[in-house]
């Protein structure tokens, strides 16, 4: 595998490659062979070995008959990150009970890239078009979890992370131009939320306000996520937006608290 570009001269090459072959591993891909995972990762079948074999000494990868796969053990890796940011702790109860307000699904995201990863939810149990789990990564721009934290960089920093390809593998249908991009995100950055129309898949439809840390600064987008068929435009808009803002300015304020907690206590 050719060298990686742009890495400095303490980048680690084996855990890059470490992290590759659990990349590799997407949800209609399960389970792999050897040579499945080699051929995702682009590494030499002997150093995807040792790789695997490593991983499942450490019990992140079992090993049976049909190849390899990855344990739940994987999801101390994102929860770790989760509790580390507070996030979760501090915008769950409020999230339950926005769920309860609208009978709908509420979630928070953050940007990867170009890309949105989910990073919190509450699901009520209806069918939509896409299914949404923790660490399920969108394409940011056509959905609403995505504009509100597009529409708080600067011009340099959005172009910069709208030119990282998509790793999500989902074509979105909303693919908009420059002008038509920037448009959108001055109307959401002038009223401080944004909607989707089904513009990421059929089907789905939401509507999005940043979360704020201490300092002011969107670290995050919580949005109600509906089936375009139940729940009309009007109805997001008079009805679950005004829950919603109140619900976001709540969590970024609890967040903000927590911000100033000592998490250690030093012994005098």
């Amino acid at each position: 595998m050719p060298a990686r570009p742009d890495t400095g001269p303490d980048f680690i090459e084996a855990l890059a490659r470490g992290l590759d072959v659990i990349r590799a591993f997407r949800p209609l891909r399960p389970v792999m062979t050897l040579s499945e995972v080699a051929t995702a990762t682009g590494l030499a079948r002997p150093t995807t070995r040792r790789i695997l074999l490593t991983l499942v000494e450490l019990g992140y990868v079992r090993q049976n008959e049909s190849g390899f796969a990855l344990t739940p053990r994987v999801l101390e890796l994102g929860v770790a990150y989760v509790r580390s940011m507070g996030l979760w702790d501090v915008a769950r109860p409020h999230m339950e009970r926005l769920c309860a307000r609208t009978n709908e699904s509420v979630s928070i995201a953050q940007l990867d890239g170009s890309d949105i990863i989910y990073v919190a939810r509450v699901a009520v149990p209806k069918i939509v078009t896409l299914s949404v789990q923790i660490g399920t990564r969108f394409p940011a721009l056509p959905t609403s979890l995505g504009k509100v934290q597009l529409a708080a960089l600067s011009p340099a920093e959005l172009e910069a992370v709208l030119a990282q390809p998509t790793r999500s593998g989902l074509t979105p249908k909303w693919r908009p131009d420059a002008a038509e991009r920037d448009a959108e995100l001055r109307d959401v950055r002038a009223r401080g939320w944004a909607l989707t129309d089904e513009q990421l898949a059929l089907g789905i439809r939401s509507v999005a306000a940043p979360l704020r840390d201490g300092n002011g600064t969107v670290v995050a987008g919580i949005n109600v996520n509906c089936h375009a068929s139940e729940t009309s435009v009007e109805h997001m808009v008079e009805h679950h937006l005004p829950l919603l803002l109140q619900v976001a300015g709540e969590i970024s304020a609890d967040f903000a608290r927590l911000g100033t907690v000592p998490h250690e206590v030093v012994a005098s």
